[in-house]
C-alpha cells in the first residue's frame, strides 16, 4: 500500500496534487466528510434515528454557543430532539451512497452506449445520438421527478430497498445530468480512437469488433469518463437532496441531507434556523469539494496544461 501510494505520489498526476493547495483542501475537507458519514455508528455523539433514545424535553435546542443551548448538543436539536451533528453523519451517509450508486449506473450505462455508438457508426450511431437528443432535451429534476413519483405509486408500501433502487434509477437516468453525459463523452473519443493504428492492426488481425472494444478502446477513453464521473457524484448528490426535499427522495425512516433540510424549512421563521442551515452547508461543502477535486483532476490529466 505505501508503495502504490508513494508510486501514485510521484507520478505526474500525484505532483500536480502535491502542488496545489486548492485540491489538497479539498481532499481533506472530502475526506473528514466521507469518515464522519460511514464511520457515523462510532464516532456519532447520538443515534437521532433511535425512537427510543430521543427526548422531547430536548426539542428546538440551540447550538451550543447559543444562550440555552448545552454541549450535549453541540449543533443543537430539532423539533424531535434529534441531535443536529448526529443527523448530519447519518444523513450525509445515505446522500453519499445515493449519489454514488447512481453515478456508477449512469457511468455504466453512458460508456456501453456511447462505445457501441462511436464504434459501430451508420444509423446505430444515429439512432442512440438522436436519443440522446431527446433525453437532454428533458430537465433533469422533471425526469427524476417522474421516475421518482411513479415508483412511489407503483411500490407505495414497498420495503425500503426499493425505494432507494427508485431513486437510484431516477437519478441515473435524469436527462443532461444522468447517463447522456458519458455516452456523449465516450461517443466522441471512440470516434478518434477507432481510426487509429492500433484500432485497425487489431481489425486486420481478425480481433472480434467486441473484444476491440473492451481491451482496446475502453481503457483509452477512460480518462474523460472518470473526470466526468467525479463532478457529476455532486451533481447526484445536489439532486437527491432536491428530490428528498420535495419529498419524492429517500424514505422518512432514513432521512438524508435533503430531508433534514425540509424538515428544517418548517422552523427556519420561527428562528430555529440551525435546524436547516446546518444540513445546507454540510451539502454545499461535500459538493464543493467534490467539484474542486473535480476541477483538478481534469486539469491534472489535460497534457496541454502540463
Amino acid at each position: 500500500m505505501k508503495k502504490l501510494l508513494a508510486r501514485w505520489l510521484d507520478s505526474d498526476v500525484g505532483y500536480s496534487f502535491r502542488h496545489s493547495p486548492v485540491a489538497i483542501l479539498a481532499a481533506v475537507i472530502a475526506f473528514i466528510c466521507i469518515f464522519c458519514s460511514v464511520f457515523a455508528g462510532w464516532i456519532a455523539p447520538h443515534n437521532p434515528f433511535d425512537l427510543a433514545t430521543l427526548e422531547l424535553s430536548d426539542a428546538s435546542l440551540p447550538p451550543a454557543w447559543s444562550a440555552g443551548g448545552t454541549t450535549k448538543y453541540l449543533l443543537g436539536t430539532d423539533d424531535q430532539g434529534r441531535d443536529i451533528l448526529s443527523a448530519l453523519m447519518y444523513g450525509a451517509r445515505i446522500s453519499l451512497i445515493v449519489g454514488a450508486a447512481s453515478v456508477v449506473l449512469s457511468m455504466l450505462i453512458g460508456v456501453v452506449l456511447g462505445l457501441i455508438s462511436g464504434f459501430a457508426g451508420n444509423w446505430i450511431d444515429a439512432f442512440l445520438m438522436r436519443l440522446c437528443d431527446v433525453v437532454a432535451s428533458f430537465p433533469a429534476i422533471l425526469v427524476a421527478l417522474l421516475i421518482a413519483g411513479v415508483g412511489r405509486a407503483l411500490f407505495p408500501d414497498s420495503h425500503e430497498g426499493v425505494a432507494f433502487g427508485v431513486l437510484i434509477l431516477s437519478i441515473a437516468l435524469a436527462g443532461s445530468a444522468g447517463w447522456v453525459q458519458y455516452a456523449r463523452t465516450v461517443r466522441g473519443s471512440t470516434l478518434v480512437e477507432r481510426n487509429k493504428e492500433y484500432v485497425q492492426a487489431a481489425r486486420v488481425t481478425g480481433v472480434a469488433p467486441l473484444r476491440i472494444m473492451l481491451r482496446h478502446v475502453l481503457p483509452n477513453v477512460m480518462g474523460p469518463v472518470m473526470v466526468l464521473a467525479t463532478i457529476q457524484v455532486a451533481t447526484a448528490i445536489i439532486t437527491e437532496a432536491t428530490l428528498s426535499f420535495l419529498g419524492v427522495g429517500v424514505p422518512p425512516t432514513s432521512p438524508s441531507l435533503g430531508t433534514l433540510i425540509s424538515i428544517g424549512n418548517k422552523y427556519l421563521f420561527a428562528g430555529e434556523w440551525w435546524i436547516t442551515i446546518f444540513p445546507g452547508l454540510m451539502l454545499v461543502l461535500i459538493a464543493l469539494s467534490v467539484n474542486l477535486l473535480g476541477d483538478w483532476l481534469r486539469d491534472a490529466l489535460n497534457p496541454r496544461l502540463r
